[in-house]
């Protein structure tokens, strides 16, 4: 079907009328289907998907559901294509669109708020007040792709333009996919107090949010930048791309020893990106008086929490949920400016026919695998018939 006389297209850019999409099927099962291609609407854009990276959201939704919804239920059998990590190129306008132009790359965020509720006018869309009560209803304004409209493990997406980030023309397509896991970095810190420089930090879990925190927060002045976690390769990575100390928390006491590197104050901030069980006591103890904490990690079960001892200390506790604040587009001039190496946390690349290859690998963690991005074979082709 072609598209409205009110949707902009360019001719180096062709947009056909179907596109390849996997499809969630039962818990577990994707497969290879033919979807129609989206069409972009008010304040939209249509994006050709170069890359997508996986992320263990990807994983739960796949294999569980939530927190993808739709239709007011479980992802499963419903025609859904979950992802949400990608970048690529934008190829279609929707009507009134002038703020992007058709052939610029983009990495986009995966929240488009309503733009009307309170937590919205203050930059808080992710948070958005109509996040859970229009699931399938994406007049209201609200979207998420990948958890309440179709995501990225197919050939074409749309976006609404809030959610779009400019990347550098030096920046290859697979590291234009960890800017959304950067900018999730940034908005935890942001929503600290966003001046760092000079304070302490402590980032707990090496994994893709973990190490990019400990980036984030050295590019920012943080000092000293303390990374802890189980493996020790990975904290080696942490090392590279800022940390000041790494503590294999197997062979440690971690509270001991960030006390120790602290001369027993504790540190100002404490980022938990792990999850683990005794995570958010273990950070009350590492933070010193009147310290913040950020919990960045969903935890698997719902430990006992000594509020006391948070309550005598004046130990501030936020939560965040994704990339809000345009965190994403502070993480990507980060990242254009060399002030670190996020490639360091990609690991592998597959195509995306291969997908679910790719996903076993991310969620066994086969040869160590932090970031897996999938990239669409499909580009190539469509840039051999642009020329």
């Amino acid at each position: 079907m072609p598209l409205p006389n009110n949707i902009k297209t360019n001719a180096s850019y062709r947009v056909p009328d179907s596109m390849k999409a996997w499809v969630l099927g039962n818990p577990g099962e994707l497969t290879l289907e033919d979807k129609p291609v989206p069409v972009p609407g008010k304040a939209e854009v249509l994006v050709r998907i170069d890359a997508v990276a996986i992320c263990a959201t990807d994983l739960e939704i796949i294999h569980h559901g939530p927190p993808a919804q739709i239709q007011g239920g479980d992802p499963f059998n419903k025609n859904f294509t979950p992802g949400h990590e990608y970048m690529g190129t934008i190829v279609a306008l929707g009507p009134s669109v002038d703020e992007f132009t058709i052939g610029e790359r983009v990495t986009v965020e995966i929240h488009a708020g309503c733009g009307q509720c309170k937590r919205c006018r203050q930059g808080m869309y992710t948070s958005c007040h109509n996040y859970g009560k229009n699931y399938g209803n994406v007049d209201k304004g609200h979207r998420a792709n990948g958890f309440t409209t179709d995501g990225g493990f197919a050939q074409y997406a749309v976006n609404n333009i809030n959610t779009l980030v400019n990347v550098d023309d030096e920046m290859s397509d697979e590291e234009a996919t960890l800017v959304v896991t950067a900018g999730t970095a940034m908005y935890g810190l942001t929503e600290l107090g966003g001046l760092v420089a000079g304070e302490s930090v402590v980032v707990t879990g090496p994994g893709p949010i973990g190490l990019m925190g400990a980036a984030v927060a050295k590019a920012l002045g943080a000092q000293p930048v303390i990374l802890t976690g189980t493996r020790d390769n990975r904290l080696e990575i942490g090392r590279q791309l800022g940390a000041d100390h790494v503590i294999n928390v197997r062979n440690e006491d971690v509270v001991k020893r960030v006390r120790e590197l602290t001369g027993g104050v504790g540190v100002d901030y404490v980022v938990e990106c792990a999850g683990a069980p005794n995570g958010l006591n273990e950070a009350a103890q590492m933070v010193n008086r009147g310290g913040k904490i950020c919990l960045a990690a969903f935890p698997n079960s719902s430990p006992e929490v000594d509020v006391a001892y948070l309550v005598r200390n004046n130990i501030y506790l936020y939560g965040i949920r994704g990339e809000g604040k345009a965190a994403t587009h502070r993480a990507e001039a980060f990242m254009r400016q060399k002030r670190f190496d996020a490639t360091l946390i990609h690991t592998h690349t597959f195509d995306m026919t291969d997908l679910e290859e790719a996903l076993r690998y991310a969620k066994d963690r086969v040869e160590d695998a932090i970031k897996v991005v999938v990239k669409n074979p499909w580009v190539q082709t469509d840039r051999i018939a642009a020329e």
